[in-house]
């Protein structure tokens, strides 16, 4: 009944193009919404990927209750609703690209989405959709605007935070399928990311930067709170932190605080459990209940921020460095499905029937594995 009652809430919620008493506008929701209302919280912008994250669990509640009962008739018919609802096309400020989101007060932001990252997942979703779907063409400029490169030893196509190369295999099985501009490099996008994960836990040995703590079991960069927005003097060395903000190491960009946070380790799990699983445990025994509690870990930590300095957020750990102290479910939740992918490839066998998310892979080109059965078991 739980999932029933959220997806009930979020087809009424009130949709418009007013700035306030609302929760969403064309099918896409606000970026938070009040936790007590369901209504935008003050003025954050109407956010398209956040949207897409929530349509890729919708989706899945929709392929994973598939029995004949009133409850599961329901939350399919919800499901299958708020997708449908969703103009993809009015997203496209600059077409073929959609815009990352959008304000009553100002309008479209400046930006669209492009470049390697999470949005492989909207891209897919958007071509998939049965009501307001984008062209193909948007999946080729997409792909156009990639950067490949190297980064310790690793070829990939680069994005510096880890949750980029994790947040669309929640959902989607990637393994053994292939679009046009992977089939030209000879990999696919679960590969991708095995090799960005081996990367970011390479440099993280090398510790260009001397962070304290770094090395083959405690690495792992990606968007995650920190100790504080501040620029310190330490042994000499100037040295800034951060609160939020998304770090990663890539050939494309480095943004490193010593800041580890352990969803960009469970994230990554299915990718390369030969060096994910090992340096979770580590974490796990090395840092106790300063990083691990009721609900699993804290949101990340840092072993070169001085505790004797009174941080933005968080908690200083005497004789250990800083800690956080929330948990952010954006976070905790790729863990714990990843998680699971690794286990049983449950999310993935389940997201591989679902109608729309085939129709927006083979709209994008893909072909091959999976695909090619799901694409046979449609036409029969």
């Amino acid at each position: 009944m739980r999932v029933l009652t959220t997806l009930e809430f979020l087809w009424r919620a009130p949709q418009g193009p007013e700035p306030t008493g609302i929760s969403g506008h064309r099918g896409f929701f606000y970026h938070f919404l009040d936790m007590g209302t369901g209504i935008r919280f003050e003025n954050v912008e109407l956010s398209t990927i956040d949207t897409t994250l929530l349509l890729g669990g919708a989706l899945f509640c929709q392929s994973y209750f598939d029995g004949p009962g009133e409850v599961e008739v329901a939350i399919r018919a919800y499901a299958d609703s708020i997708y449908r609802r969703v103009d993809w096309r009015w997203a496209l400020s600059r077409p073929p690209l959609v815009s990352m989101g959008w304000r009553p007060e100002e309008g479209f932001l400046t930006h669209d989405w492009w470049g390697f990252n999470e949005a492989m997942l909207l891209y897919v979703l958007a071509l998939g959709s049965p009501t307001f779907s984008l062209e193909p063409a948007a999946w080729e400029r997409w792909t156009s605007t990639y950067q490949w490169g190297s980064f310790y030893g690793q070829d990939h196509v680069g994005f510096a935070p880890l949750f980029g190369h994790q947040y669309s295999h929640v959902w989607i099985d990637f393994r053994g399928i292939q679009d046009r501009y992977m089939r030209a490099r000879g990999i696919d996008y679960f590969e991708n990311s095995r090799r960005a994960t081996y990367a970011q836990r390479a440099y993280a040995v090398d510790n260009p930067m001397q962070w304290t703590g770094y090395d083959e079991d405690s690495w792992g960069l990606t968007a995650s709170d920190g100790p504080a927005d501040a620029t310190l003097e330490l042994d000499g060395r100037r040295r800034q932190f951060f609160e939020y903000v998304a770090r990663g190491a890539s050939f494309t960009e480095v943004q490193d605080d010593g800041t580890i946070a352990p969803t960009a380790l469970g994230g990554s799990l299915p990718f390369a459990p030969e060096i994910v699983l090992p340096a979770l445990i580590a974490l796990r025994e090395e840092h106790g209940d300063p990083l691990f509690g009721q609900y699993g870990f804290l949101d990340a930590f840092n072993e070169s921020y001085p505790t004797g300095r009174p941080p933005g957020m968080g908690r200083a750990v005497p004789g250990r460095g800083w800690y956080d102290t929330d948990y952010l479910g954006i976070d905790q939740g790729p863990i714990l499905a990843m998680a699971e992918n690794y286990r049983t490839g449950l999310v993935w066998r389940y997201m591989r029937r679902n109608a729309y998310v085939v129709r927006g892979l083979r709209r994008a080109g893909f072909t091959g594995g999976w695909l090619e059965q799901a694409a046979a078991a449609a036409s029969d």
